[in-house]
């Protein structure tokens, strides 16, 4: 084989290989956009799935009586109207029980945060008898379905009594019952609503955090309170905001402590919602529950934007939190 023979067949071995990496190079971006293309479809089905109801609920909101009996009518009104919106605002007492309701969760919320950071940080950071112990007793309130204690906690506050000196000085046991004192005392005492998980998300976040700054300030002569409220808690911002999310939502949202002591619907908003359509039937004389209805899909999205603007400020922080807490990896 001569010299030209030998640059003709390098020649064509050359323009083979480029052809060949171009179909590759085909190939693999056929391949990237059918798989965007399924990745696509499948998020959009979850989506849907996730958000139908939610988007059903916001066009409900808006129908008129006309349109509940039109059969042409799909999601989107043919004769759209306020009058649901403003119907379940007065009847709702929207703003004073709104307020009322954010107070109430405001105040357990702080409670919450105080009293699981001092938990998790002991069991972070201190040695005691039982330790382990006592933290498998607070996994156990995590994974225990709060219905199979539901009789026993009622039984507890219709009765409270400690030792017997409420019995001994007035002559019978306290009733709780039809107040918030129970979730007070729940929460005080580190056992309130989700109060096990806040516990260990805070344990985890201060198990990662270095030993050294603690030390530093001991030598630097601090105390152990003083460590904790001035040094380990500003640190802890992220769970801090976790936490806040987590029980603000869970102590909006709540029905089954609400409606197991018998607490005044109209400090609760949510429960409230739940008797706005019996009230509008009884007081407007509205007896379709087809129409009826429509207020209360209008009272679903009163009573979602609080939560959801309170979680739309807070979410950049929140999933920071998430990610440095206890509650991935």
């Amino acid at each position: 084989m001569n010299i030209n023979e030998m640059k003709l067949e390098f020649r064509r071995w050359n323009e083979d290989t480029v052809v060949i990496n171009k179909r590759l190079r085909v190939l693999h971006k056929l391949k990237a956009f059918l798989f965007s293309v399924i990745k696509f479809i499948i998020l959009l089905g979850i989506s849907y799935i996730i958000l139908g109801p939610i988007i059903n609920i916001i066009a409900n909101s808006f129908y008129s009586a006309t349109d509940v009996y039109n059969p042409s009518v799909f999601l989107f009104p043919f004769n759209p109207t306020l009058d649901n919106y403003k119907l379940t605002f007065v009847r709702l007492d929207y703003w004073k029980t709104l307020g009322q309701s954010m107070l109430y969760i405001v105040i357990l919320t702080i409670m919450q945060i105080i009293i699981t950071s001092m938990a998790g940080y002991g069991f972070a950071r201190f040695d005691f008898p039982f330790k382990r112990l006592l933290f498998g007793f607070v996994i156990v309130t995590i994974v225990l379905p709060t219905h199979t204690i539901m009789l026993p906690l009622y039984q507890h506050f219709r009765n409270w009594d400690v030792f017997g000196i409420f019995r001994a000085i007035t002559g019978s046991k306290m009733n709780f019952l039809s107040s918030e004192l129970p979730m007070y005392l729940m929460t005080l005492l580190g056992s309130g609503l989700r109060s096990g998980l806040f516990i260990y998300i805070f344990r985890q976040f201060f198990r990662g955090l270095p030993k050294e700054i603690e030390e530093a300030a001991f030598i630097d002569g601090a105390g152990m309170w003083y460590t904790y409220f001035r040094i380990m808690m500003p640190n802890a911002v992220p769970s801090i905001v976790t936490v806040t999310v987590f029980s603000m939502v869970w102590q909006y949202n709540d029905m089954f402590y609400v409606k197991l002591f018998s607490m005044p619907s109209k400090n609760h908003i949510t429960f409230r919602l739940s008797t706005v359509q019996a009230t509008i039937e009884f007081v407007d004389q509205v007896k379709d529950p087809m129409i009826s209805q429509l207020n209360v899909y209008a009272g679903v999205i009163l009573v979602l934007l609080p939560i959801l603007i309170i979680y739309l400020i807070l979410q950049k922080y929140f999933m920071e939190g998430v990610e440095r807490s206890g509650i991935v990896g």
